[in-house]
């Protein structure tokens, strides 16, 4: 698992320490083994999961800007656990509406020994961000519109929305509310994943 993860990550560009990677890899050991009883992850085959989850994550760390981020919707901690792995300068609240879910994501946190993360128990649009945080994370959580209606208030003035998508969402983009401006559409290239990858980061105007 270690050679693949690191033959993957230098495909990508991708620098990380021995630990990180240690840590990556206890994560994906972790989601397997509780995937069995919690269904948290359609992908079963661990090999798959450091393409699918891991790599497809970590492609997004280079594109951040800030320190504090929220990942909602994470459920299994997708992308916001990878990426506090990748960035531990920074710190990731990881809201998610299920119990399930948010017990994993503490038991996560507490055998891997990531201290830069935050599960929450919450339905977003109930959750109040105190403060706002530099960047809104989503990864096939809602459609741009919605993500923006239930989200619009958890970051800053500076703050950015960070939404991870399949195909580039031309459709969500034509639709966008005046107030919230495309800052960019990043094509991200994951090795070995089959389809397309693409990183829309908005602000408000």
């Amino acid at each position: 698992m270690i050679n693949r993860l690191s033959r993957l990550l230098d495909a990508a560009n991708i620098s990380l320490s021995d630990q990180q990677k240690q840590q990556l890899i206890g994560y994906v050991e972790l989601l397997h083994k509780w995937n069995k009883a919690y269904n948290l992850t359609s992908v079963r085959d661990p090999q798959q999961m450091l393409v699918r989850h891991i790599l497809d994550s970590v492609v997004v760390e280079p594109h951040l800007q800030g320190d504090r981020f929220i990942d909602v919707g994470t459920g299994p901690g997708l992308p916001g656990i990878p990426l506090a792995i990748v960035r531990p300068q920074a710190h990731f609240t990881l809201l998610d509406s299920l119990g399930k879910r948010v017990r994993f994501l503490r038991q996560v946190q507490h055998e891997i020994g990531l201290t830069n993360i935050s599960p929450v128990q919450s339905r977003v649009e109930e959750f109040v961000a105190e403060p706002p945080f530099d960047g809104v994370i989503s990864r096939a959580f809602a459609s741009l519109e919605d993500m923006l209606n239930w989200c619009h208030a958890l970051p800053g003035t500076q703050g950015r929305f960070y939404a991870l998508k399949g195909v580039r969402p031309d459709e969500e983009i034509a639709s966008l509310p005046a107030q919230f401006k495309i800052e960019k559409i990043e094509t991200l290239h994951v090795p070995e994943l089959d389809g397309e990858r693409h990183l829309v980061v908005i602000s408000t105007q």
